[in-house]
Formats: C-alpha cells, sequence, structure tokens
C-alpha cells in the first residue's frame, strides 16, 4: 500500500503518504483562502520528502467534510482527478473522524467532541465514545444552542470550533489538535482498509446550502 491522503475542510491543506505502516511524508498549510493554491505544491512536496512519484500511489483517501463549499471541492475534485488518472481507489473519509483520531494519538481518552468552524457563526460537530468510534451524525449548528445539549454538555471538546466558542463546551482540553491532520485521516484509514472495513465513497458532506447566491433580483443586461 501506498496511501495518498488529502483534505481541505478545514483551514489546514494537508498531504500525507502513508505505507500501511506509518506516515512517510506530511505537509500542511493553514490558510482558509487558498486552497487551489497550496494543494498541488503539498502534494508535490509530501511525495518529494518520500523519495516516490504520483504514479507509484495505490489508493487515495480524501476528507469528505463536513467544511465549506469551495474548499471542500478542491481537496475533491482533486482526489477524484488523481484516481482517474492513475486507474487507483479513491476513498472518503469523514473530517471530523481525522482529528477525533489525532485527539487520541495526542492523549485523548472517553467520551468527547470534535468541533470545527463553520464560518456563519456556527460549528460543525460529532461526538465521539473513543477516538476511533462517533456516535452521533456530523452536524451544523449554532455555539449558542450546544451549549445544553446532551451529546455536548459535559464532555471535552477539541477542534477549532470549541477554540473559537469555547462557552458553548464544558471543556477545551489544552494540546489538542485544532485542524485535520492528513497524516491522522490516512494512518485512520489504512487501519479501516486493513480491518477491510468499507469506507465512505469520495463525495462532499456539505450539511447546508453555499455560502455565495444567485441574486434574486437582477438586471437583464441582454439586448431586446
Amino acid at each position: 500500500m501506498l496511501l495518498l491522503a488529502l483534505d481541505t475542510a478545514t483551514p489546514a491543506v494537508t498531504v500525507a503518504l502513508h505505507d500501511g505502516s506509518e506516515v512517510l511524508a506530511e505537509s500542511a498549510d493553514i490558510d482558509a483562502r487558498r486552497h487551489g493554491e497550496l494543494l498541488l505544491p503539498a502534494v508535490h512536496r509530501t511525495l518529494r520528502v518520500a523519495g516516490t512519484e504520483l504514479a507509484a500511489v495505490t489508493e487515495i483517501v480524501v476528507g469528505v467534510g463536513p467544511g465549506p463549499y469551495t474548499g471542500l471541492r478542491v481537496g475533491l475534485v482533486t482526489a477524484a482527478t488523481f484516481g482517474a488518472a492513475l486507474g487507483i481507489p479513491v476513498h472518503g473519509l469523514c473530517t471530523l473522524d481525522g482529528i477525533a483520531y489525532a485527539a487520541g494519538r495526542a492523549g485523548l481518552t472517553g467520551s468527547f467532541v470534535v468541533a470545527t468552524d463553520a464560518r456563519r457563526k456556527e460549528v460543525y460537530w460529532a461526538r465521539y465514545d473513543d477516538p476511533r468510534t462517533r456516535v452521533t451524525e456530523p452536524a451544523v449548528d449554532l455555539p449558542a444552542d450546544l451549549t445544553e445539549a446532551p451529546r455536548v454538555a459535559g464532555v471535552p471538546a477539541v477542534g477549532a470550533g470549541a477554540l473559537l466558542y469555547p462557552a458553548a463546551f464544558a471543556e477545551v482540553p489544552a494540546g489538542m489538535p485544532e485542524h485535520q491532520s492528513a497524516g491522522a485521516l490516512a494512518s485512520l484509514a489504512a487501519e479501516k482498509l486493513a480491518r477491510g472495513e468499507e469506507l465512505l465513497p469520495p463525495r462532499p458532506l456539505y450539511l447546508r446550502r453555499p455560502d455565495a447566491k444567485v441574486p434574486a433580483n437582477y438586471k437583464v443586461v441582454t439586448p431586446k
């Protein structure tokens, strides 16, 4: 196995290469507005550090979100393009699952919540019984609506959303991951594939409509 992992669902433009046993190389840039500019250079940099080429990759895993519309599509389209060009499988994994797995590697145990910034003063979130076991479907909510939510109240929370809205969560432990890590995503995917688990299709998990909208009342400028 030579698994290439990509994720652009958070401000982290992150790429990793995994050989089925360990992460060989990883790259991450934090920039919420330049996913399209940063992703391919990150792929090339990761492959160069690992001492290999794209043609050697045997599988791809991509974070499917939830995440903002434009950034999320960059990773998914790139993964699909690589998969089609190389004729190799492309798998999807929930971005929140990758952050949860990374939190486990950072020492977090027991039940907790992962929350990322959804913009519009909202968060994407899900609850976990442990770093590998998600027990709710990903959701998007206002932080104030989560303060007394049974699934959220009383358990630690990690991720950029928890750091941005600490009043909405019971505890935000120090030293936990803020953004996605492609290395964590790749490691989780490699574990699941080794156990014969079926991963998600590489389709975006938006949870809501895109921010950009067609104006309701626009002027017709074509000649009569």
